[in-house]
């Protein structure tokens, strides 16, 4: 008898916001599902946001986030912002 040990993979959705000129990479609000795990630079790959564009401001849940690493929990709230410009 054979036994399935294929693994489920848990997903977990997301709220992802684009503001400003990053709007042109994905829509201004989306509910996203992703594998459990997943990480900030997995959402930034989804949208083919490119390399350049590093200095984009990412808060989760309100809070500033500097690291492509963070792991993103089911329910976050992820807003990508431009970066910002003083005057």
């Amino acid at each position: 008898m054979r036994t399935n040990n294929i693994k489920e993979q848990k997903e977990i959705t997301v709220m992802i916001k684009f503001f400003a000129d990053l709007r042109q990479y994905g829509p201004d609000k989306e509910e996203l599902c992703l594998p459990e795990g997943s990480k900030v630079q997995n959402i930034l790959e989804k949208y083919n946001i490119p390399l350049s564009k590093k200095n984009i401001i990412i808060l989760i849940n309100g809070m500033p986030h500097k690291e492509a690493k963070d792991i993103v929990k089911d329910g976050d709230v992820i807003a990508i912002f431009p970066p910002i410009a003083g005057g």
